[in-house]
């Protein structure tokens, strides 16, 4: 049997259409989500007509702060070996265990499949930075997914020489699971109640721990978002702990009184990939963003030092580093990064649910 484990917003947008592809092969699956995040993910279930969790191992708030955590994760390491035959539906050993990327769900889910006796395997595998604090915790949790995986599904060559020290079978799908995930948000009609700016306009967004953790940081990444807000309008789209920093610094003023920064509340995914469509360029440092704009040749500057993933580098995203030079020469020069889309070249999904096996009903 396949079980897929899920616990973050980030997850559900890449994991949906390979569920999405299995419920229409009418290929049974077991939906297990670890509850780390719960605001938007109805929203994404309703957005790819996923059907409701199988096995729910949290419910209330959104994971966020490290005890918290803590607590999270030894919970559910305690259901993974008192409960597994629940939590896996009866199937003892065997089936394989889908997890996704690189976050403490996807540990987890690692965790429970091998407890549980199956097989793991790890979609997104193989994306490395190579420095343990530049993303932290994220690349030194690839590396312990990387050690309990069975299955590499790796996103292109790179990525699968990156796994290739380690046991396992390796399949190249190519590009990412989100090339589907964003096939899909743009194929219907434009929401309703999105407002996109009538002229020229940039999108902000900014979430990640090494970006929000003193005030200092965030003074420094406001400051480069507004040099680009100096240039035209700006979206800032916020998530809740963005919001939680700024306010906790004392800083939410400071975008609220900017009359050519415009705040916005986070969108469910195919509004908000709408609204990137729709943009000059992005500003982000999110690696979901990354690619989402590499897929379709969106200028993308990155808030970060360094990055895991190759999409886009050295053709229409540039990454920042944080130094101010870099931040004008793109605010200056950035439609020349603009690039031909990717969308319909091909689908990772198919080559996923091709190697599962999962032709039809089992």
């Amino acid at each position: 049997m396949i079980h897929v484990v899920i616990g973050t917003k980030a997850q559900l947008v890449k994991m949906a259409p390979v569920m999405a592809e299995l419920q229409r092969r009418n290929h049974p699956y077991n939906f297990i989500f670890t509850g780390q995040h719960q605001e938007t993910i109805p929203a994404l279930r309703e957005n790819f007509s996923l059907k409701e969790p199988d096995v729910v191992l949290h419910r209330g708030r959104d994971i966020t702060s490290v005890p918290a955590m803590l607590v999270w994760m030894l919970r559910i390491l305690f259901l993974a070996v008192t409960q597994r035959r629940k939590i896996f539906q009866g199937d003892r050993r065997g089936g394989v265990v889908l997890v996704h990327g690189d976050t403490f769900s996807t540990l987890l889910g690692a965790l429970m499949g091998r407890i549980a006796g199956h097989r793991v395997a790890h979609v997104e595998s193989g994306l490395r930075s190579f420095n343990l604090l530049h993303p932290f915790p994220e690349e030194l949790t690839r590396l312990l997914v990387f050690r309990l995986a069975t299955i590499y599904y790796c996103p292109g060559s790179w990525a699968l020489q990156n796994v290739s020290g380690f046991r396992g079978e390796k399949i190249d799908t190519r590009y990412n699971t989100l090339l589907d995930a964003l096939q899909s948000a743009l194929s219907g009609p434009v929401p309703e109640h999105l407002q996109i700016p009538a002229g020229d306009f940039c999108i902000a967004t900014t979430h990640r721990f090494e970006n929000l953790y003193s005030r200092e940081v965030l003074e420094r990444n406001l400051s480069l978002i507004e040099r680009a807000a100096g240039r035209m309008k700006l979206l800032f789209v916020m998530h809740p702990v963005t919001r939680r920093k700024l306010e906790k610094y004392g800083l939410l003023g400071r975008l609220e009184s900017n009359p050519r920064i415009e705040l916005r509340p986070r969108y469910d995914y195919f509004s908000f990939m709408r609204l990137v469509s729709a943009a000059e360029f992005v500003i982000s440092d999110g690696g979901s963003n990354q690619e989402e704009c590499y897929y379709l040749g969106k200028p993308c500057l990155l808030l970060r030092k360094t990055t895991e993933r190759q999409e886009g580098l050295g053709e229409n995203v540039v990454l920042s580093g944080f130094e101010q030079s870099v931040v004008d020469a793109f605010l200056e020069h950035y439609s020349d990064h603009r690039r031909p889309p990717l969308l319909g070249s091909v689908s990772p999904v198919q080559i996923i649910c091709d190697h599962l096996g999962a032709g039809g009903s089992a």
